[in-house]
């Protein structure tokens, strides 16, 4: 019997949360379609959230779960989960509750008229502070600003993504896992689903607020635009220029004007702090796609699989 649906679930330390989410969850898929699979993606941590999982195998086959042999975060878990899937589609969604398992209905509703990706985009976004807010909202400005593909506004992982799509995805050999900019550079046709966010159900996120949005975002300017490092050769000429004009100025006033050299070292100090911070912004710039390209020309994998439970041994 062929798979309809696959839902990837990245986990982390949420022995808490898996039976409330399961009780959710399941209900949903039930009635879409009885031909799904459930593979949560665990990193693994200190706590029982595989004995939890496990149990639940037990019980329903259609439950599986990929166990790596260390964290290697939740992008990369996602990445394994849609490589590994064996549905007509997939879903990925948070364990935590916040993205609703009702709104997958709406997701498959729109895949059936035909669509190859459709996104949940949030409409409100409760429980989140107005800092993580702000720095979102100006990350995806940024992002959609300077990137060579439009990425829609307000949206996470939480989507679906047709077979077609994933083999896309499987094709790309980027160890970034930046999943929403990368399904939005494969293209398709692609539309969203408007859906409020809710706080956290149970447990404590793993992921930091703010300096977690800003490694996302940072993510998603360098593997989608190079328009950072014209902006650092433009800062760095124009810092030169300056310095040369101010050269000039000090050259005419003493050898042609015969005056004094103009005192002032507050100014001396302000122009060599303010081209120091230009220039380290500009290494910190370079730095960032040199890191990039260190990453990629290793080539190791994205991650590594210490267990498989309900599913083959190798990604179809």
């Amino acid at each position: 019997m062929s798979i309809e649906l696959s839902i990837i679930v990245p986990v982390y330390q949420e022995e808490e949360s898996i039976s409330i989410f399961l009780g959710q969850i399941q209900p949903v898929l039930e009635n879409l379609t009885p031909r799904y699979e459930l593979i949560f993606c665990l990193d693994p941590g200190q706590d029982k959230t595989e004995d939890v999982i496990r149990q639940y195998i037990e019980a329903d086959p259609r439950i599986c779960l990929l166990v790596f042999t260390r964290r290697f975060g939740q992008p990369a878990a996602t990445v394994a989960g849609i490589e590994s899937c064996r549905g007509k589609a997939c879903v990925v969604i948070d364990v935590d509750l916040q993205d609703p398992p009702s709104v997958i209905g709406d997701l498959y509703k729109k895949w059936k008229e035909g669509f190859d990706v459709v996104y949940a985009q949030r409409r409100s976004r409760e429980g989140e502070t107005f800092l993580k807010r702000a720095v979102s909202s100006l990350g995806y400005w940024i992002i959609n600003r300077i990137s060579e593909v439009p990425i829609p506004q307000n949206t996470g992982d939480f989507r679906l993504i047709d077979r077609k799509v994933i083999e896309s995805l499987r094709g790309l050999k980027e160890t970034h896992g930046f999943l929403r900019g990368l399904v939005a550079y494969v293209g398709f046709k692609q539309t969203g689903v408007l859906y409020d966010r809710d706080p956290r159900y149970t447990g404590r996120s793993k992921y930091n607020r703010f300096t977690g949005s800003l490694r996302i975002g940072m993510n998603g300017v360098v593997a989608f635009s190079r328009k950072p490092l014209t902006l650092a050769s433009i800062m760095g000429f124009s810092m030169a220029a300056v310095g040369f004009s101010l050269s000039i100025f000090y050259i005419l006033q003493k050898f042609i004007f015969n005056k004094e050299m103009t005192p002032g070292l507050a100014s001396t100090i302000m122009i060599v702090t303010l081209f120091a911070g230009v220039q380290l912004i500009c290494l910190g710039i370079m730095g960032e796609y040199i890191g990039r390209i260190y990453d990629e020309v290793r080539m190791r994998p994205k991650y590594m699989i210490a267990r498989r439970v309900n599913l083959p041994e190798e990604p179809l």
